[in-house]
């Protein structure tokens, strides 16, 4: 059997594993764009779930359920959402568990599988849902007979390591790469970190990772902390019968608020600790979850600041006025991409909050949540522009209490294209609609470079070589540029647009560009042909056709 803090150490073990193997499971990637997400993605999603086991926890179910929140929020593309979801379902399973044991942590794992599988539009074979679906069915069969933890785990590594195996051959891109899948890789990896945890051999990251897990949450040690905010706020909310609200809606606003949060939930409380600016927003966003007790300000500056002005006569457990509410539009927008002057575009489009992001950094959940509060509208349309962070968007949905639209944007071109249609006249109804009509209009032609020598859909890929892409699908790729830039061209204008927009990135000047831009011209002559400094980087060039 495993406890609280035998949960903590398993998984710490299992993002450590994660952390020492990001290398070699990025080098899995069958697509040789210079991305290396999975390996880098699947690690920073777990070390963001064990941010929330720093405090420690007695009881395995609430340091799962711990761990799962942090996932959730620090998931990043789509291999770190799925991560993210296991655990959800999960932790969901052992729910109100002292201790879990082979049989608990096989049934656990086999609701994360399906809680991952209703998440995934299209699942298809060979991938870390399949290696995670068949290791978790063969310990459940196993623990039926035997519900030893240790065995349990040792027969679920077994399984999954022979279903890695398999991937080759499930997947059709896999085998002509000849590579079993990254994320599979990554679930065998986690799974092998936290069994060697169990059996008291736990994996470092580095050499050292003593301390990162402690066995009591302790808010005595802040109360000396030398930090950038000016109120140590401490507070217990004492819940309503039958709660529906969200604690982890509270929770992602007090982390916008200040630092050095602790947040401890139950069913009858949540406890606070937090240093902040504002101890009246904070509490006031506190009371909506509840009856305020126990409350503590205390102000950690020896000068006088403007927030000590705000507050003056206040005494301390006084629950300061809520701030005058902010005025609501009825829409907004975040959308996420990379290069200044792509940014720029889309805030004359009229998006609101940019998130920085798209190829080789893909924000988390949390990166675009803390956008979508930050931004004062009723309704928050997301555009993630890459197909990587449509499921780290999606995760949005519910964690905020404004209504949130996610586009399936896959690339830059589409979301500029559906900002183009938005009619604010319109429902946030019937502008999706028609966004998602505009979005299927747009065709995206990309050039970039191959990171690594590979074969992928039928052709061999050298490093180095020039890349052109048309929706994500490779169209050619060769080590002369012009070779590759002209049957970019030549198959865009089979779709004869209307209009043509090359935006050229880092390490290409405008002259270039306007040659880019003439082939363009030659080939559609009845299209309107623009060129625009993007500065995007990784790729040379991102092509609008419409």
């Amino acid at each position: 059997m495993c406890n609280g803090a035998d949960f903590c150490r398993m998984f710490a073990s299992g993002a450590a594993a994660m952390s020492n193997n990001v290398s070699e499971i990025n080098e899995l990637n069958v697509f040789p764009v210079p991305d290396g997400d999975t390996g880098t993605n699947m690690s920073l999603t777990m070390n963001a779930g064990l941010k929330e086991l720093n405090s420690g926890f007695e009881h395995a179910g609430q340091a799962a359920a711990a761990a799962a929140a942090g996932l959730l929020r620090g998931a990043r593309g789509n291999s770190g959402v799925i991560l993210s979801l296991l655990f959800r379902g999960f932790a969901k399973k052992v729910e109100g568990l002292e201790t879990i044991n082979g049989a608990d942590f096989a049934k656990a794992m086999c609701e994360g599988v399906e809680t991952a599988y209703r998440a995934v539009m299209k699942p298809s074979e060979g991938t870390m849902l399949t290696v995670s679906r068949v290791s978790s069915k063969s310990a459940a069969d196993y623990a039926k007979k035997d519900p030893d933890l240790d065995r349990v785990m040792g027969v679920m590594l077994e399984s999954a390591e022979t279903a890695l195996a398999e991937t080759i051959y499930q997947n059709p891109v896999l085998e002509k790469a000849g590579v079993i899948d990254a994320g599979g890789k990554g679930i065998c990896v986690i799974l092998d970190g936290m069994l060697r945890a169990l059996r008291g051999e736990p994996i470092l990251p580095g050499g050292d990772i003593g301390g990162a897990v402690r066995t009591a949450a302790d808010f005595s040690g802040f109360s000396g902390e030398d930090v950038l905010f000016g109120y140590c706020t401490e507070f217990i909310i004492k819940r309503p019968k039958n709660d529906a609200k969200d604690p982890a809606r509270l929770r992602a606003f007090l982390e916008n608020c200040g630092d050095s949060l602790v947040f401890v939930e139950d069913e009858e409380i949540i406890k606070v600790h937090v240093h902040t600016d504002n101890p009246g927003r904070v509490l006031a966003q506190a009371l909506i979850h509840g009856e305020l007790t126990a409350i503590k300000i205390e102000n950690m500056r020896e000068q006088h600041t403007e927030m000590v002005e705000k507050t003056k006569g206040e005494a301390p457990g006084q629950t300061p006025p809520p701030p005058k509410p902010v005025e609501l539009k009825p829409h907004g927008f975040v959308c996420v991409c990379a290069g200044e002057g792509l940014k720029a575009i889309f805030a004359d489009l009229g998006v609101d909050r940019v998130v920085e992001g798209g190829q080789t950094m893909n924000p988390s959940t949390q990166d675009i949540l803390d956008s979508v509060e930050r931004t004062p509208a009723e309704t928050v349309f997301i555009l993630p522009n890459n197909k990587n962070i449509i499921m780290a968007a999606e995760q949005c949905v519910p964690l905020s209490e404004k209504e949130v639209v996610v586009l399936p944007t896959r690339s830059v071109p589409q979301g500029m294209g559906a900002m183009l249609v938005f009619d604010p006249s319109l429902g946030a109804e019937q502008n999706r609609e028609g966004m998602l009509a505009a979005i299927a209009n747009v065709t995206s032609g990309s050039v970039t470079y191959a990171a690594r020598d590979s074969e992928y859909d039928g052709q061999a890929i050298r490093e180095g070589d020039h890349m052109a892409l048309i929706d994500d699908r490779l169209l050619f790729t060769h080590s002369d540029a012009n070779f590759v830039y002209n049957r970019l061209a030549d198959e865009m204008a089979k779709t004869a647009p209307s209009f043509v927009t090359v935006f050229y990135g880092e390490g290409i000047d405008a002259g270039q560009a306007g040659d880019m831009a003439e082939r363009f011209r030659r080939r559609c002559a009845d299209a309107e042909v623009n060129v625009v400094d993007g500065g995007q980087p990784v790729y040379s060039y991102l092509i609008s056709a419409e």
